[in-house]
């Protein structure tokens, strides 16, 4: 990273993963290339020596294609800055970063502990692949109290995601960084929504954190990508191994896009965290709106440790609204700026119908039989969000 003189993560978001000046011309293109290959040469076999003997000490570097070039290294000293972290693992979607952290920390015969918060896809990663591994998954609402009974012997990992997937649930990251310390459990958490700007759960305590590129680092909805970040050199050692001998690897124009999108990453969050709050206070004055879950909402029972753990919010919120499933199904067709979609974190707005049965899982979750609706507040001039909403409500009670 060039030398900025200051600690200000926007400042040094412009400044991190850019090219270097060529020696001879001592000139630089201000936006890094995309540097594909599949074959690295050397220039002699020392060299090719020399490079080996520095990737088994676990230094980043490239002998193969599949690691990266200079835009990988870029991008991974990106998400280093934004997280906190020594080392960064790319990886090529959002719950494939989630699996290497699985993966990469538990041993067959080992148990983990899950928030019931967590994204969906988890627990079809333990249906699928982590039971028939021999590993063992019990879910539970991720409070000191109620996580106590749930350690065994073979407890080794407690996984989160802060805040939760669906309901958007605030979790104490710091009283569950001393529940893991005092069980000596390692503590991983999912913070795509916080996407190192707004949330670093590093700082907080957290072990290993895990991110999905996809949404607001990429932040226009052209580009998969994952990312795994941790500080202690055990984890690193044993994340550094797990990624290689799985194979995983990105693609250098994805790398490319996501240093591109990751430049405007805080002007973008502020925007988007401006019209989401905007549009809390329009819900909050429609009759229909039973609860809405935005942490940055101040009626949000998350919001004080919002406020004390996080820099900013994003435009994730859930409304709970006092309609049936046909009014619903109605209140989300006649939306005309909202695209239905399960993906989030670009410029656009989104909309998605929660169905009941995720939700159960949740133990945040009241129950009932009211509709939840999740919605992604993009970019566009929230006065026409709001209006949008606004007709559709009206088309759902009409």
């Amino acid at each position: 990273m060039a030398h900025t003189g200051t600690t200000r993560l926007e400042t040094q978001l412009l400044h991190s993963g850019i090219a270097e000046f060529n020696p001879k011309t001592q000139s630089a293109p201000v936006a890094l290339p995309s540097m594909r290959t599949s074959t690295v040469r050397f220039a002699s076999l020392e060299a090719l020596d020399h490079a080996l003997a520095d990737k088994a000490d676990g230094e980043r570097i490239a002998t193969y294609g599949r690691s990266g070039m200079d835009t990988h290294a870029a991008l991974e000293e990106v998400f280093c800055e934004l997280e906190g972290a020594q080392r960064a693992f790319l990886a090529p979607s959002g719950l494939s970063a989630v699996t290497l952290v699985f993966m990469a920390l538990l041993n067959a015969g080992d148990h983990v502990i899950v928030a019931d918060c967590v994204y969906g896809p988890v627990r079809h990663l333990d249906k699928t692949v982590l039971r028939r591994m021999g590993i063992e998954v019990s879910y539970c609402r991720a409070e000191p109290g109620a996580l106590e009974p749930q350690v065994r012997p073979n407890t080794r990992m407690l996984y989160v995601e802060s805040p939760g997937s669906l309901l958007m649930e605030m979790l104490d990251l710091p009283a569950l960084a001393e529940f893991a310390r005092r069980h000596k459990l390692v503590l991983a958490a999912d913070n795509t929504w916080g996407a190192g700007y707004v949330y670093r759960p590093l700082d907080l305590g957290v072990d290993v954190s895990a991110v999905a590129g996809t949404k607001y680092i990429g932040g226009h909805s052209d580009l998969m990508l994952g990312a795994v970040m941790a500080n202690d050199p055990e984890l690193v050692r044993r994340l550094n191994e797990t990624h290689y001998a799985m194979g995983y690897s990105i693609s250098a124009d994805d790398a490319w896009l996501a240093l591109r999108g990751v430049r405007t990453l805080p002007i973008r969050m502020r925007q988007h965290a401006e019209n989401a709050l905007r549009v809390c206070e329009f819900l909050a004055s429609r009759p229909e709106t039973a609860r809405i879950y935005h942490p940055a909402w101040p009626q949000d029972p998350g919001h004080a440790l919002w406020q004390r753990d996080c820099h900013g919010s994003n435009g994730m919120l859930s409304v709970e609204l006092a309609l049936d499933h046909a009014q619903a199904r109605r209140f989300v067709n006649a939306l005309t700026l909202y695209g239905i979609g399960y993906s989030w974190g670009g410029f656009e707005s989104l909309v998605q119908l929660v169905e009941h049965a995720p939700l159960a899982q949740h133990s945040y979750w009241g129950g009932g039989n009211n509709a939840v609706v999740r919605l992604h507040i993009g970019l566009e001039a929230v006065e026409d969000l709001v209006a949008d909403l606004a007709q559709a409500l009206d088309k759902a009670r009409a």
